[in-house]
């Protein structure tokens, strides 16, 4: 199963915003996603219960893991997004 390490770049961490962010784009990637904070049990990536209660703050290391057709790039693409600040990026508008 195709993996991938990020560490989490939002001052917030996985909480409030990036992690609706992170959740929404994860359930729209076609393929199952699940997230994990260190060596800790992984949960899926489309429940946003589940990914605040991982506690992943500022800094800290997850991996997520995907498969099936596409994995790659939905990781990829995941991981992308993880890496930015998504507490200083603008909302988009309404």
């Amino acid at each position: 199963m195709p993996e991938r390490t990020v560490v989490i770049a939002s001052r917030t961490g996985l909480h409030a915003r990036p992690a609706k962010l992170f959740v929404q784009a994860a359930a729209a990637q076609g393929v199952p996603v699940r997230i994990r904070l260190g060596a800790g049990r992984s949960v899926p990536a489309t429940s946003m219960l589940a990914v605040m209660a991982l506690g992943a703050g500022h800094g800290a290391e997850v991996v997520l893991e995907a498969e099936g057709p596409g994995a790659d790039s939905a990781l990829d693409s995941l991981a992308e997004l993880l890496s930015r600040d998504l507490d200083a990026e603008e909302a988009p508008d309404a």
